[in-house]
């Protein structure tokens, strides 16, 4: 009796098994988010409590769904573990940002602004600037910085650097 029972169930179980895999398979470019790496960082100090950060980034939409940015945030955790967000800046202030301070170097990608449309399987190298209402001496001993970004739908990703 228990081997009629048995030999059914196992039958069931991987045909069960078999369907879950191929619905998992075809829906596997679903899921909108982006993934991506942060290239580089550089600071400066705005004033004595404040300072400027400029994260250069790349990133790629691997969902087979463009993903349309609503908004970007930045967040950065100073040494003592505490969370600072900070303020974006704008494209147009960002270029003249790097234009008046060429202690910042060069400004090598444009920053990744509201309504950015990432299509599917499209790999972009963004930029964003950001100020902290912290001193650059705790901005360049952070311990991690967090670049979230939002699509319309209310979806988000992070892109985060660890810093060791």
């Amino acid at each position: 009796m228990r081997r009629q029972f048995l030999t059914p169930f196992l039958v069931g179980l991987v045909l069960v098994l078999v369907v879950v895999a191929i619905v998992v398979y075809v829906q596997r470019g679903a899921h909108i988010e982006v993934k991506g790496t942060i290239q580089k960082v550089r600071t400066m100090a705005l004033d004595d409590a404040s300072a400027l950060l400029v994260a250069d980034f790349r990133f790629v939409n691997p969902a087979d769904y463009k993903f349309i940015v609503r908004k970007v945030m930045v967040t950065l955790e100073d040494a003592k573990g505490e969370k600072h967000e900070g303020t974006v800046v704008p494209e147009i202030d960002a270029q003249r940002l790097f234009q008046y301070y060429p202690l910042l170097g060069e400004k090598y990608n444009q920053s990744l602004v509201t309504r950015t449309t990432i299509l599917p399987k499209q790999s972009m190298d963004r930029m964003i600037a950001a100020r902290f209402e912290i001193p650059l001496t705790a901005v360049d001993a952070r311990r991690n910085l967090t670049l979230t970004v939002e699509e319309v739908d209310g979806m988000s990703s992070d892109i985060v650097e660890h810093k060791r």
